[in-house]
């Protein structure tokens, strides 16, 4: 399965969240999974390769060449596919398609962005695949809440909020991704509901 990560590129973020995204990823790669992801070499970016690295694990990065042009982001050197693109949409789709699954892991705003774009095309039923929160240090919490408000405003309907899980454990992570069964509900009903 190819696991596109989400997560923070700051590398001065701390290393609880560093160790437990990088222990994550190298099981997943030792029990054959890869890696796509935006191909930065810092922060849980760069632990999620440097996990799979570890795993035996196949990595694909893609990454905007204004971000090697420009010095944005240290790149990671170790992936064994380097995709540039010129825009960071274009950045996105490439990382969307090319993936069965998502672990959204600690971030900012850019994650935040990944975040919520892959849930709005889930919803819109152009995607049916598994979108994990992993909720290191209960990093997740506020927005946990947050999209209870969501729901119980009818903001969302029910369905929707189903559409994601969260995760503290990372055996119970492996074991969500690799037993998925994508929901066959209508996007018409997740989009608007009974």
């Amino acid at each position: 399965m190819k696991i596109c990560i989400f997560g923070a590129a700051s590398a001065h973020i701390d290393n609880v969240y560093i160790d437990k995204v990088e222990r994550l990823s190298e099981e997943l790669a030792k029990r054959g999974h890869s890696l796509v992801f935006g191909a930065g070499a810092t922060g849980l970016m760069g632990a999620a390769a440097r996990g799979f690295k570890r795993g035996g694990g196949f990595i694909h990065g893609v990454i905007p060449e204004f971000f090697r042009e420009e010095g944005v982001e240290v790149i990671y050197d170790g992936c064994d596919k380097m995709t540039f693109t010129e825009t960071m949409s274009e950045r996105k789709k490439i990382m969307e398609d090319d993936c069965d699954a998502f672990i959204i892991t600690p971030g900012g705003i850019g994650t935040f962005e990944e975040f919520f774009e892959v849930l709005t095309l889930k919803q819109l039923g152009r995607h049916k695949k598994a979108i994990v929160i992993y909720n290191i240090e209960n990093y997740y919490d506020g927005l946990e809440e947050f999209m209870k408000t969501v729901y119980d405003r009818k903001f969302i309907n029910f369905k929707c909020y189903e559409m994601y899980s969260y995760f503290t454990d990372t055996d119970k992570i492996i074991k969500y991704l690799e037993s998925y069964s994508p929901d066959d509900t209508p996007w018409q009903k997740l989009k608007i509901g009974d």
